[in-house]
């Protein structure tokens, strides 16, 4: 069936959002990372949506979802409020899976560990985006070990991860965007990520220049200040192997952090939705499966 659009309420705010696939399947939610909006699932919603009710929507600040002026508008509690307000709105009382990208996934993070909607969540496919407070835990680990190896792990992720300091910079950023990287960003995801059919879009540069505010809201006073987040649901975690922006690194004490866990390794780039949507959609698949055929066991043995 063809994508529906809908307008979503969320704080003073409207985001948009598109629903597709069968009614009849399990709800699935995805949320797309930086600096793109709800089209980066495109190729993996194709595969999935005989099968699922898909759900996906542009954050705030990208695509046509309303774009906050103010930095604190997009911190990570206001992000978990707009997925809450998309799937109460578009799944109201609805247990669903949760996949997401990149910033996607790190603010998926938040409503997975939290009240209201961790009871909601029956599974989370998380790609390429660690939860914040986790990375700032694993920091502190890696400074005690310095001597241990923990110096490598610590420089090698610095290295990889130089946009984020670059993104702290007032203005610069949005500067940068403003000057043109819109244009190019299609070239750079092909000789970079290898997305041969990478095009450029009339809401790539308004996606860059808000979307830096993700990172500045968010990013040091969580590492300076983590919080024990604990997820109840299941997650699968897919870690591309040729990612480079977001090492593997960061993940090594996640199952301290899940009840249960699934960890997987894609032959692909960070930009996996784009350039791997199959080993996405088989994996997705896959783990969500498994969960709903341990639901209805475990039903079956409540008397």
């Amino acid at each position: 069936m063809a994508g529906v659009t809908h307008r979503v309420a969320s704080g003073g705010i409207t985001l948009h959002a598109v629903t597709e696939g069968n009614p009849a399947g399990p709800p699935l939610v995805l949320v797309h990372g930086y600096p793109d909006n709800h089209r980066v699932w495109d190729k993996v919603v194709a595969a999935l949506a005989a099968d699922y009710f898909l759900v996906r929507y542009d954050v705030r600040g990208a695509g046509q979802s309303d774009k906050p002026a103010r930095t604190r508008d997009y911190r990570l509690s206001c992000l978990a409020d707009d997925l809450r307000a998309v799937v109460d709105q578009l799944l109201p009382d609805r247990p669903f899976h949760l996949v997401a990208h990149d910033w996607g996934s790190i603010q998926s993070w938040e409503s997975v560990t939290t009240a209201p909607l961790a009871g909601r969540i029956l599974s989370y496919t998380s790609i390429s985006g660690p939860c914040l407070d986790h990375v700032g835990f694993w920091l502190r680990r890696q400074w005690r070990d310095v001597s241990g190896g923990g110096a490598g792990k610590l420089l090698r992720q610095l290295a990889s991860s130089w946009y984020v300091f670059l993104f702290q910079v007032p203005l610069l950023p949005e500067l940068i965007w403003q000057s043109g990287l819109d244009r190019i960003w299609p070239a750079l995801l092909q000789r970079r990520e290898g997305v041969t059919d990478a095009r450029r879009t009339p809401f790539q540069k308004a996606d860059g220049r808000f979307g830096v505010k993700l990172y500045r809201a968010n990013f040091l006073p969580r590492l300076r200040r983590p919080a024990e987040r604990h997820a109840t649901c299941p997650v699968q975690l897919l870690i591309p192997g040729r990612d480079n922006y977001v090492g593997s690194e960061l993940f090594e004490h996640l199952a301290h952090w899940t009840g249960k866990l699934t960890r997987k390794e894609l032959d692909a780039p960070h930009w996996a939705p784009l350039t791997d949507a199959g080993l996405i959609a088989e994996a997705v698949r896959e783990f969500v499966s498994a969960q709903t055929g341990r639901r209805a066991l475990a039903d079956q043995r409540v008397p």
